[in-house]
């Protein structure tokens, strides 16, 4: 069986907390309602939209959370067409996917984002070759429903005691134990290490350099 590396996006390969804040409070603001804290959307990162804004606008109709999601997908792709979306890499991200790849890991996605918002992110930072599977929120149900990575695993030909997720929240771990595969939590994203580790992350990289590392001790 081939070895798998799934890495989430927003919170793990990019930073992208700043615009997803900013599209966030533009919806709420068109839709009448008072932003959440950015410490509580920074909280929903990687669910896929509609179950992040259901989770800050609980008490809200079905009605409205369409219009809230809606009002997101516009604010964000508003803040692209005008330059203001950033997602920059984390640092040492680059050089701890092409490690993985030289040591023969194939690499894939699993993220809350659209398709259309993950390939024009890959494309960007010039790795969107890096990856042999690709998983979004377009295809699949929120995480953590193991579903994303057991159809990265059958497209790379990969089986559970041969694949790693890789994530930044609670989600990416609950969906990585849902899945029964190995689950790394990162310590520089949007959830605390120890939140990582009480879901059950098997290891919590403090650096990026760390996943490789800890790849090298799986893949024997």
């Amino acid at each position: 069986m081939n070895h798998l590396a799934i890495f989430d996006c927003d919170g793990t390969l990019v930073d992208s907390q700043v615009n997803i804040c900013l599209a966030m409070e533009d919806s709420f603001a068109r839709g009448g309602l008072v932003a959440p804290p950015r410490a509580l959307i920074r909280r929903v990162v990687g669910l896929s939209l509609f179950e992040a804004v259901q989770m800050l606008a609980p008490d809200a109709e079905p009605a409205l959370l369409a219009q809230l999601t809606g009002d997101y997908k516009t604010a964000f792709q508003r803040l692209r067409g005008k330059g203001l979306v950033e997602e920059p890499l984390f640092e040492g991200i680059a050089e701890a996917l092409a490690a993985l790849d030289e040591a023969g890991w194939l690499l894939g996605v699993a993220t809350g984002k659209s398709d259309r918002g993950l390939a024009h992110c890959l494309a960007h930072h010039g790795i969107a070759e890096r990856f042999v599977t690709l998983q979004t929120a377009d295809r699949h149900p929120s995480k953590p429903h193991p579903s994303m990575i057991r159809q990265a695993m059958a497209d790379a030909g990969a089986a559970p005691d041969t694949t790693l997720m890789i994530g930044d929240t609670a989600f990416d771990i609950g969906m990585a134990r849902a899945a029964d595969v190995t689950a790394v939590g990162v310590a520089w994203g949007y959830h605390d290490a120890d939140e990582l580790l009480a879901e059950g992350a098997h290891h919590v990289a403090s650096v990026p350099g760390d996943i490789v590392t800890f790849a090298a001790r799986v893949k024997v």
